[in-house]
């Protein structure tokens, strides 16, 4: 369960790190201003869908880290090089992030009508890499 005045806390600590107001933040990871409000005073807890918009709208915050306190915020660059710098290893396949972002740009390109919303990276180790375009 989680302690909802360490979790509070912890999203302030978020937004002073990105130095955003209730209202922008609330914005940024499209949720009513209210619900930002009634989880920093304690009168409600996080909902899972609230917790998942902050993951997909700050890939820097770590899961177990705002849940429970334990990990790091930010998630350490070293252990999570940003993806322009690497080649992302998977057992059935060898891949280049940037020549699938190349080749799904044109594909794109080449139909107006579709647009990529967002790629998920699932790691081995069960935490996941979530890039929103």
């Amino acid at each position: 369960m989680v302690n909802n005045e360490a979790f509070t806390k912890r999203l302030q600590k978020v937004m002073d790190y990105y130095g955003e107001s209730a209202s922008s933040f609330a914005e940024k990871i499209d949720v009513q201003r209210s619900s930002i409000s009634h989880i920093l005073s304690g009168r409600n807890k996080p909902s899972l869908d609230f917790v998942l918009k902050i993951l997909s709208a700050f890939p820097e915050v770590n899961l177990y880290w705002l849940l429970n306190g334990k990990g790091e915020f930010p998630k350490n660059e070293e252990k999570l090089p940003k993806p322009e710098n690497r080649e992302i290893q998977n057992p059935q396949t060898n891949f280049n992030f940037e020549e699938i972002t190349e080749q799904a740009t044109n594909e794109q390109n080449s139909n107006e009508t579709k647009r990529i919303e967002r790629i998920v990276i699932f790691y081995s180790d069960g935490t996941f890499k979530n890039y929103m375009n």
